[in-house]
């Protein structure tokens, strides 16, 4: 294959995830969040900088995309205060107010485990905390998204979210739970499973200003 044909091809995959991305934000944009959709993941950084105001507090829940996209460090070079509790040397007391600071911070900025075509994002969680976030932050809500995380419908995203990214964050966790073991769902007995809620956001909560940057690459599990 020459390398004309394979920039051809690539040209492709690209277009079609423009057009993917757009159809999505327009159904975004349709039940109250502002939307936008980007190429790669310095764009999406760019543009998550763009919404933070000035010295504003940021908390991050448990999320491998807004780390991929190197959020962190470039909100703490920002002299921003980054509230995270993925920090290995944390007491189980310090974790805790880590998780409290995460929700009241004035930012929330986080991911979803799965959107599907028509906007709506589902999640599920072990704790909790990444969940009462997307409802009930005190301040701004910021959702960046891989295009990795696109479903048709909600049945298929729940199904997305049981299959591929509960048993990748169960390996990362170093968990002992079959998900883990197998690579897919089994359905993890109590007191091992991670999938203890779920939740399915159809439109952001009354009195939040919400929004989801989409990204045209593989993002977060």
């Amino acid at each position: 294959m020459s390398e004309k044909q394979a920039s051809a091809f690539d040209d492709i995959r690209t277009e079609w995830k423009n057009r993917l991305g757009e159809t999505i934000v327009k159904a975004l944009e349709g039940r109250g969040y502002g939307a936008a959709y980007v190429s790669t993941k310095e764009e999406a950084l760019k543009a998550v900088l763009k919404l933070i105001p000035e010295g504003a507090s940021v908390g991050v829940p448990g999320t491998v995309t807004i780390r991929e996209i190197g959020a962190l460090e470039a909100l703490e070079k920002k002299g921003h205060k980054v509230h995270h509790h993925w920090d290995p040397s944390l007491t189980a007391e310090d974790k805790k107010q880590k998780l409290k600071n995460e929700l009241s911070s004035e930012v929330f900025l986080t991911s979803t485990n799965a959107i599907t075509i028509d906007g709506k994002m589902v999640n599920i969680d072990g704790t909790g905390n990444r969940l009462a976030g997307m409802c009930w932050s005190g301040g701004k809500i910021i959702y960046v998204v891989g295009i990795n995380k696109v479903c048709n419908d909600v049945d298929s995203a729940i199904r997305r979210v049981r299959d591929v990214a509960t048993p990748m964050n169960a390996i990362r966790l170093g968990l002992e739970v079959p998900c883990a073991k197998l690579g897919y769902h089994v359905g993890c007995p109590v007191p091992k499973t991670v999938c203890r809620a779920l939740l399915i956001m159809e439109n952001p909560t009354m009195g939040r200003e919400s929004h989801v940057i989409l990204v045209g690459e593989d993002l977060g599990y």
